[in-house]
C-alpha cells in the first residue's frame, strides 16, 4: 500500500466517481489476489441493486467518470469487468516503500493502532513437579509470538504463566519423595526427572492398591490446611520447577511479567462463589454446586465439589476478576489447546451471566496438537517427551549440517542453538494455529523450502553481501534522491518489492487474527523473492549508482526479514 495521504486521495477519487461514501470505499476496497490485476481492487457487485445496473457497469461508468489528472503516485485506475482495478506508479511506489524502510528501520511495519490498550496474554502454562513437555510447545510459542506482534502495534501486553501448582498430585508427589526419596537427586542436574520417577512409582502401586490414593489426598489436605512441612515440600518442588523452567524459556528468548499460578487463587474464589450466589446462578446437584448452562446448549459448571473443593471452572472465573480489577484489560487472551473449547465457552458464559461487560473481551485462543510418527523422537526419558531433548537433538542435528557446510564458521556452537532451536520454533509457526502437525526432522531443519532454517539464512546471505559491499568501499544510497531507479526495473525486482510492501499488513492480519502464521508465509516470501532477485541481477556491478541501488533493496531485505523472524521469536545470525 502507498503512503496514507495517496491512500485518502484514492479513496476520495474512487468514492467520487462511484457516488459513495468514503467509509463504503475503505471497507470494500482490497488488494488482489493476481497482482497483474492492480494494487488495488474496488469490485462493484454490492451497489449493482442501488443502481439498478450491472456490476461491470457500474465500474466502466465510474472509470470514465474518473479525472484526466489522477494522484501523485498513481499510474493509471481502469474498469476491468465489475472491478475497478488501482495500478501505482512504480517508481513512486518503490519509493515511498524504500523510504519507509530507511526511515522506520527494524520499526518498519508497527504501528500505534494499539496504544493505551493493555492485552493481557495467558500461555505456556506446564505443570509443575512434572516434564516440560513438548505438548507446551505451541501455547508458548504461539503466545509469545502472539505478544511481540501485539506488542508491536502499540499495544501494552502483561505475559501470564498461569502454572498448574495446586492439587491431588501434589499430596501424591508428597508421599511418594517421603517414601522414595532417597532413591532420586533432587539437587543434581536432572531433578525433574527425579520427580517424575517419584510421581510414576506412585502411580504403579496405586492402581494396585488404592489406598495409596487415599494417602496422597490426606497429604493434600494437609497442604489446604497450610501444614507446615507438606508447605515445605510443595515449595521445594515449585522452585525446582521452576528453575528447570526458566532455563527453557531462556532459550526460547520467552518472558513473562507474571508467574501466578493456580494456588495464586486460593484465597480468591470466595468472592466468585458470592457472587454466584447474588446473582441467584448457583444450584445444588448432588452435593455440589454448580451453574446450570444447559439452555445454552452447554453442560453444567462445577464451581464446587460435595466436600467443598474448587475446580478449574472456579480459578479461572477468580483469575478473570483478577486480571481485570488489575489490569483493565482491552483483551484477556487464553492461549490453551482447541480440546478446552467448551472449558472456556462454559467459563465465558458465566462471566456473561454475572452481568459482567468485559466478559466479551475475554478470548480464548485455540490451537492444534503436535504428534510423533513412531521412532521420530527418541528419548532417554520413556515415553514422555520433553521438550528440551526436542530442542538438544535440533541444535545437535543443525550443528552437523553446519560442519559441513561451513566448517570455519568462528561461533558455530552459538549459532546451532539458534537455529536449531528457531528452526523447531519457525515450523510450529508456519502451521495454521488451529491445524495439528506431525513432527519432521527433515522438513523442520533443511535449509531449502518453508522452514526457519531457509529464512535465518537467507538473512545471514543478504547481511554477508552488505559486509562484502563495505569491504569495498560501498554503501547502500542512504537518501531516496540519490536511488537510480532503472537499476530496480525488472520483474523480480518489482516481485520483490510488492513482496515487502505487503509485511505491514500481514502483520496487522496477524495482530487481529492472533495468527503468526501470517508473518511467517510474509516473511518466506520476501526471502523467496529476495534470493530469486540476487540470483537474477548482480548487486555489486561497475555502475556504482546501479550496486548502491540494490544495495539499499539488500538493506531493505535484512531489515524486514530480521524484524519479521524477531517477531516470531526466532534469532536472526548475521553469519550461518
Amino acid at each position: 500500500m502507498p503512503n496514507e495521504s495517496v491512500n485518502d486521495t484514492i479513496v476520495d477519487v474512487l468514492r467520487t466517481a462511484l457516488g459513495v461514501d468514503k467509509d463504503w470505499v475503505e471497507s470494500t476496497i482490497e488488494v488482489p489476489g493476481d497482482r497483474k490485476m492492480g494494487d488495488l481492487a474496488l469490485p462493484c457487485f454490492k451497489l449493482a441493486k442501488e443502481k439498478r445496473k450491472a456490476p461491470a457497469q457500474i465500474a466502466k461508468e465510474a472509470s470514465d467518470s474518473l479525472p484526466q489528472e489522477l494522484p501523485k503516485g498513481v499510474d493509471r485506475i481502469e474498469a476491468v469487468g465489475p472491478y475497478l482495478n488501482v495500478f501505482f506508479d512504480p517508481k513512486s511506489q518503490a519509493r515511498d516503500l524504500l523510504e519507509s524502510i530507511l526511515e522506520n528501520g527494524d520499526r518498519f511495519g508497527s504501528s500505534a493502532v494499539g496504544s493505551g490498550k493493555k492485552v493481557v496474554l495467558d500461555f505456556s502454562s506446564p505443570n509443575i513437579a512434572k516434564p516440560f513437555g513438548v505438548g507446551h510447545l505451541r501455547s508458548t510459542v504461539i503466545g509469545h509470538s502472539v505478544a511481540n506482534i501485539l506488542n508491536f502495534q502499540g499495544y501494552e501486553c502483561i505475559r501470564i504463566n498461569h502454572f498448574g501448582d495446586w492439587g491431588t498430585q501434589f499430596g501424591k508427589l508428597m508421599v511418594a519423595y517421603i517414601e522414595w526419596g532417597d532413591e532420586v537427586d533432587l539437587e543434581g542436574n536432572d531433578p525433574i526427572q527425579g520427580l517424575l520417577q517419584l510421581y510414576v512409582k506412585f502411580h504403579k502401586l496405586a492402581e494396585e492398591d488404592p489406598s495409596w490414593d487415599d494417602r496422597g489426598r490426606e497429604w493434600f489436605k494437609k497442604l489446604e490446611d497450610g501444614d507446615e512441612e507438606a508447605l515445605r515440600l510443595w515449595t521445594w518442588f515449585k522452585e525446582i520447577s521452576l528453575k528447570e523452567f526458566d532455563r527453557i524459556y531462556t532459550r526460547l528468548g520467552v518472558e513473562f511479567d507474571s508467574y501466578s499460578g493456580e494456588a495464586f487463587y486460593n484465597d480468591k474464589m470466595v468472592r466468585v462463589i458470592q457472587r454466584l450466589e447474588e446473582k441467584n446462578l448457583l444450584e445444588e446437584s448432588r452435593g455440589a454446586k454448580i451453574v446450570d448452562l444447559e439452555e445454552y446448549g452447554l453442560t453444567p459448571v462445577l464451581i464446587q465439589r460435595s466436600d467443598d473443593a474448587t475446580l478449574y471452572a472456579t480459578r479461572d472465573l477468580a483469575a478473570a476478576y483478577y486480571r481485570h480489577d488489575t489490569y483493565e484489560f482491552h483483551k484477556n487472551l487464553y492461549f490453551v489447546a482447541s480440546a478446552q473449547n467448551d472449558h472456556f465457552k462454559q467459563v465465558f458464559k458465566v462471566l456473561e451471566l454475572l452481568g459482567e461487560p468485559w466478559a466479551k473481551d475475554c478470548e480464548h485462543v485455540p490451537f492444534g496438537l503436535i504428534s510423533f510418527a513412531d521412532g521420530m523422537m527418541s528419548t532417554r526419558r520413556g515415553k514422555v517427551v520433553f521438550l528440551e531433548d526436542v530442542l538438544d537433538q535440533a541444535v545437535e542435528r543443525v550443528d552437523k549440517i553446519i560442519s559441513e557446510k561451513n566448517p570455519a564458521l568462528n561461533n558455530r556452537a552459538e549459532v546451532a542453538e539458534q537455529v536449531g532451536v528457531g528452526a523447531i520454533v519457525f515450523y510450529d509457526l508456519t502451521r495454521r494455529r488451529i491445524k495439528d502437525w506431525t513432527f519432521d526432522w527433515d522438513r523442520i531443519l533443511t535449509f531449502e523450502g518453508e522452514t526457519g532454517p531457509y529464512a535465518m539464512y537467507s538473512h545471514a546471505r543478504f547481511r554477508s553481501i552488505l559486509r562484502k559491499a563495505k569491504q569495498r568501499g560501498l554503501e547502500p544510497h542512504t537518501t531516496i534522491d540519490e536511488i537510480q531507479f532503472d537499476a530496480l526495473d525488472n520483474d523480480e525486482a518489482k516481485s520483490l518489492l510488492q513482496a515487502l510492501e505487503e509485511f505491514p499488513d500481514q502483520i496487522r492480519r496477524a495482530g487481529e487474527q492472533y495468527e503468526p502464521s501470517l508473518v511467517t508465509q510474509s516473511v518466506l516470501e520476501v526471502a523467496d523473492k529476495a534470493n530469486k532477485f540476487y540470483n537474477a541481477h548482480h548487486v555489486l556491478v561497475d555502475e556504482e549508482d546501479i550496486s548502491r541501488t540494490r544495495l539499499l533493496l539488500v538493506h531493505a531485505v535484512a531489515t524486514v526479514l530480521k524484524t519479521g523472524l524477531t517477531l516470531l521469536g526466532v534469532a536472526a545470525p548475521e553469519e550461518m
